[in-house]
């Protein structure tokens, strides 16, 4: 059939029923549209069709012949740039980018038939669409804007690329569809690699003999744990996840065996028809299950389920108690929650000499280089990590999913092999955020000051202890809350369970602590008769001030003039919604604040980025960069810093991104560390080559560099000395002539055995506060507004801060309100609601800026703190507008309606 797309003529020999997103994809090599379920539930691969979108995914080829096709590579004229996509870059509507074609195309249907769009009709143009990173907002704004013929900002000159509105400097692949993600670009004769996956959540196996599975199928090879060197990989040194399970299961979705073979042929097979015979076992269910007596053991080498305990203890917590005022305490409840980014896990390997290549999809690759030298039994300098784009992780893409087998599957055969994950597989196989028990009781005194916190967490880790560790030390050094308490006992457990191990997902457990303390205070407030933003401001804690680890705060601790920030916000609302209320009966609005702190990077341990950036023989920089941008934007943000650091223009910097054999370990991407950690690697090393610079032109601090060509001026006070770049001898075969190296380390101890020490270098802080509105009748709830005030240090980027702050609320929107994943039950983004754009309030972002000294440039992180407050102040504001104390979350209309119904007035 002959097929129109992009304005070019194709002939299609295949068959009629195909999805067209796959024959764009694997026919044409128009990667540009994405596959994010295949469902038509994420609408990542929305395309234009005879002038309107489809999601391609459920559109059949036959349907699109002779009919034009447009994707997100044929929106530019002549190598011009849309003005949507202009507007896209300029708004820093694409984070990660993964949703960003399918968000253009989607747009361009609306502006064919609409050239000024109205808000509303922009968010029913694009409700079809899910983004996991923006919080919508900023696209938005960006379609809106590109009815104005809106024009890039330019890039700042030398000295002010920090603080500046600078677009993303990889922004531009991710607007006109040639970003690399783990499934794009993958080697034409590789072999596909598809894992067999338990369907129960307990049980025993054995494995038959598998030749005529191979033989029917023409599969090149069936992977199981005999094959593997070292079957195990964890994030600490008990490496007790097995890479495929070895004759038992532990939950719902665990990898038994490994088909490898043509795409066709692996996608083929039944695993119905594959010689696996279970024997089901009773399963341990929930925190209740694992920590009842008797109850079975997950782990036959982990005594009574327990994996790890936390403990901060500081004061007298007793004597706290018996001199407050009022005392405020409850038990609280959280889910499994699913990360649900876009990009389903993806990626390729291939066998170089005796080494492995492997391309994929993460946030961490130097520790998944380590992580798969140590499975191979290789060291771990014959294995290289190329990080591809991440389209979303948010923490689950911290633990290795296809790397291993990928890896193993290319080494033994010789030949690339690759995997991606359907929609299904991800959500059943990746980790959760900890479902959480939390106990809490909190005292204060008669003038509303905190006097003793006493709290204690359960988590359910799952089958593996993955991120469970981190979270259960964590917690008791956050979970008092952001403010300052004299005598405190906080304490937590990770309990195994067989669920889908639960990790590391933006908080790492302090959202979930935050519900509970954060409830406690709207107890305490309403105890003592004291305004609920104004018992917080009271007991903010600043610098000055002792934690609960004992650590003295001595810079960078804004929350008390967040909480200020909000103050006239709060005033007018209040009075806005008991206007509101007093003119209606279903529904009912009220307004909530929710405050919180977060440590920057690991806990109590070290925590080191390592940087370089060279100058070369052509006269342009060039970034050594091991961070892995997730769309988060740390790829320009740390090009700012560098810039400002070496004293140059950003448009002279090149860069690489995580490649482990050019670039030195930056550490992970999480825990909201690679700004403030990796920045200041940045600044060190941007510091260093220019003193480098300087020392050869033998100038001072304050002369400015200029380029002629290959030459390098130093100006001085008007004496120009003139370093002839080309002349210089090179270091290296990239052509560095000049070589510059930062390395940062936070300073932070051990916790002793109460929980005593410098956990953090230093803390994020945010006030939020939410306007809802209650429909009392359906029990539903509708997030209007959110007010954010975040302490940030130094905003490197705002456009990047704001967007940051909308995509962490969004995601706290969700679990405040929809998002409860259940195994097996709710494996699909449609079962599994995360927010759209619908769902999405207006949002006022309020930056304050209280410089970190240690930071770069006085810059903190905003990655996880943008998510903590979010569900705490919109519990909060459901409170206010029912009476109803949510304990449990998600709010979904039965919880609430069971809530409304055990009023005192509705049992009237």
């Amino acid at each position: 059939m002959r097929l129109v797309v992009n304005g070019k003529q194709h002939t299609y020999h295949g068959e009629a029923n195909r999805r067209l997103s796959d024959v764009l994809r694997d026919d044409l090599g128009l990667t540009g549209t994405k596959v994010g379920c295949n469902a038509g539930d994420c609408g990542a691969c929305t395309v234009m069709l005879a002038g309107r979108q489809v999601c391609a995914c459920l559109t059949p080829v036959a349907q699109a012949a002779g009919k034009p096709v447009v994707t997100v590579e044929g929106l530019q004229a002549h190598g011009t740039l849309s003005r949507l996509q202009t507007s896209f870059l300029k708004h820093g509507a694409a984070q990660c980018g993964i949703c960003t074609p399918g968000m253009l195309m989607a747009a361009t249907d609306l502006l064919a038939e609409v050239s000024a769009p109205s808000e509303e009709q922009v968010m029913d143009a694009i409700g079809g669409v899910l983004c996991r990173c923006t919080g919508y907002r900023k696209i938005v704004e960006a379609v809106i804007d590109a009815a104005r013929n809106p024009k890039l900002p330019q890039h700042p000159g030398e000295g002010a690329a920090v603080g500046a509105r600078s677009a993303k400097v990889d922004g531009l692949p991710k607007v006109i569809g040639t970003e690399k993600y783990g499934a794009d670009y993958i080697p034409a004769d590789a072999l596909w690699l598809r894992i067999i996956r338990s369907p129960h959540a307990r049980a025993g196996f054995t494995l038959g003999d598998f030749s005529g599975v191979i033989r029917q199928y023409g599969l090149e090879r069936v992977l199981t744990a005999a094959d593997v060197p070292r079957n195990g990989f964890a994030i600490f040194d008990d490496k007790d996840q097995p890479v495929l399970a070895d004759g038992i299961v532990r939950y719902r979705g665990e990898g038994v065996v490994a088909l490898v073979g043509p795409r066709a042929a692996v996608e083929a097979v039944r695993p119905d028809e594959l010689p696996i015979a279970y024997q089901p076992e009773e399963a341990v269910t929930g925190i209740a299950g694992a920590s009842a007596p008797g109850a079975r053991l997950v782990q036959a080498n982990k005594p009574g389920n327990v994996l790890i305990r936390g403990n901060v203890t500081r004061g007298d917590v007793a004597a706290g108690f018996a001199q407050a005022a009022a005392v405020a305490e409850g038990s609280f409840r959280t889910s499994f929650v699913e990360h649900a980014y876009i990009e389903p896990e993806a990626g390729w390997a291939q066998r170089v000499g005796d080494r492995i290549e492997i391309h994929a999809s993460t946030q961490a690759p130097y520790m998944d280089r380590d992580e798969v030298a140590g499975i191979l039994q290789l060291p771990p300098d014959r294995v290289r990590i190329v990080p591809t784009a991440c389209g979303g992780g948010f923490g689950g893409k911290l633990d290795v999913s296809v790397q291993p087998l990928i890896a193993l599957a290319a080494w033994l055969l010789g030949r690339p092999v690759a995997c991606v994950y359907t929609r299904p597989e991800s959500m059943a196989s990746s980790t959760k955020r900890h479902p959480a028990r939390v106990q809490a009781k909190f005292a204060a005194a008669q003038d509303g000051r905190l006097v003793a916190v006493e709290t204690h967490a359960d988590f359910d880790t799952g089958a593996y202890a993955s991120w469970g560790p981190t979270v259960a030390n964590r917690v008791p050094v956050h979970a008092s809350g952001p403010y300052s308490v004299p005598h405190v006992k906080n304490r937590s457990c990770a309990w195994f369970t067989n669920a889908p191990p639960s990790g590391a997902f933006r908080g790492f457990g302090v959202p979930q602590a935050a519900i509970a303390h954060e409830t406690l205070m709207d107890d305490l407030a309403a105890k003592l008769g004291i305004d609920r933003l104004e018992m917080r401001f009271v007991n903010a804690i600043r610098a000055g001030d002792l934690t609960a680890t004992g650590q003295k705060l001595e810079h960078s601790a804004g929350l008390a003039d967040c909480i200020a920030a909000l103050r006239p916000h709060w005033q007018k609302l209040g009075a806005e919604v008991e206007s509101f209320n007093a003119r209606r009966r279903n529904l009912r609005r009220g307004i909530g604040i929710g405050c919180m702190w977060y440590g920057l990077g690991n806990t109590s341990i070290s925590n080191p980025s390592t940087m370089r950036a060279a100058l070369r023989a052509d006269g342009r920089v060039f970034f050594y960069n091991g961070a892995v941008d997730i769309g988060q934007g740390s790829n320009t943000i740390f090009v700012q810093i560098l810039a400002d650091a070496l004293g140059v223009a950003m448009d002279r910097i090149d860069y690489v991104m995580g490649d482990t054999d050019r670039t030195l370990d930056a550490g992970k991407t999480s825990a909201s560390r690679q700004t403030f950690v990796s920045g200041k690697a940045v600044e060190l090393a941007g510091r260093d080559l220019r003193g480098q610079i300087l020392r050869l032109a033998n100038a001072g601090e304050d002369a400015r560099l200029a380029f002629e060509g290959t030459a390098l001026t130093v100006n001085e006070g008007g004496t120009v000395r003139r370093i002839e770049l080309a002349a210089l001898p090179k270091l290296n075969a990239d052509g560095d002539v000049l070589l510059g190296e930062g390395r940062f380390d936070p300073p932070t101890t051990m916790l002793d055995e109460n929980g005593q020490g410098v956990p953090y270098a230093t803390y994020g802080f945010a006030a939020q506060m939410a306007l809802v509105e209650v429909d009392t009748e359906l029990a539903t709830v509708k997030v209007r507004k959110i007010i954010a005030a975040h302490d940030v240090g130094r905003a490197v980027n705002p456009t990047q801060v704001e967007g940051q702050i909308h995509g962490g609320i969004a995601q706290g929107l969700g679990l405040a309100l929809m998002e409860e994943f259940l195994p097996g039950r709710t494996e699909n983004l449609h079962d599994y609601l995360i927010p759209t754009v619908g769902d999405i309030p207006e949002i006022d972002v309020i930056m304050i800026e209280d410089a970190e000294p240690l930071g770069p440039f006085g810059a903190k992180g905003v990655g996880e703190p943008g998510l903590v407050p979010t569900a705490p102040a919109i519990l909060g504001a459901i409170r206010h507008a029912t009476g109803v104390r949510v304990t449990e979350v998600p709010v979904l209309p039965h919880r609430l309606f069971a809530g409304l119904q055990a009023l005192p007035q509705a049992a009237e």
